[in-house]
């Protein structure tokens, strides 16, 4: 009966230690589980933080682009010449136009050279083109480098 009763008595120690580790088990799944959620979590607040990024830059790179066309257009040699094309990425624009002549292409890179916007302005071609059978233009095109540019915000900042 002494063995019996010891038998028993490990029984039921064995029983509760297996009971702890079934519960011990069912708390760790649900951790899991909620360590999973969190992992999910930060995974979507990544891909949200670089749609926020994405949309910063197309932000400054609209103002930047349209910096660029109005300062374009306020060095533009009135009435002697017009802008056909404009093709811009980080670090270049290239232009193509008509003038009426050389140095009104030429007065054109000047204003392009006193901009704080370009630097480095090169003139990669110019083409006679004759129109209407009466006029003797000039087609130019133009690559320049642009200059860094600080957003419109921190320059109001540092006013």
């Amino acid at each position: 009966m002494g063995l019996t009763w010891y038998t028993l008595g490990i029984d039921r120690r064995l029983e509760k230690k297996q009971n702890e580790l079934e519960r011990i088990d069912a708390e760790i799944s649900v951790y899991k589980k909620k360590a999973n959620q969190v992992t999910e979590i930060q995974k979507q607040f990544k891909i949200l933080e670089d749609k926020l990024k994405i949309i910063e830059s197309l932000q400054s790179r609209r103002d930047e682009q349209l910096r660029l066309l109005e300062d374009l257009q306020a060095r533009i040699v009135s009435g002697k010449m017009w802008i056909e094309s404009v093709q811009a990425d980080e670090k270049s624009v290239k232009l193509t136009g008509i003038a009426f002549d050389n140095p009104t292409i030429a007065d054109f890179m000047k204003q392009l050279e006193s901009s704080d916007l370009f630097r480095e302005v090169d003139l990669k071609q110019t083409v006679s083109k004759r129109f209407d059978t009466n006029y003797n233009l000039k087609a130019f095109e133009l690559r320049c480098q642009k200059r860094s540019l600080e957003p419109d915000s921190q320059k109001k900042k540092g006013k």
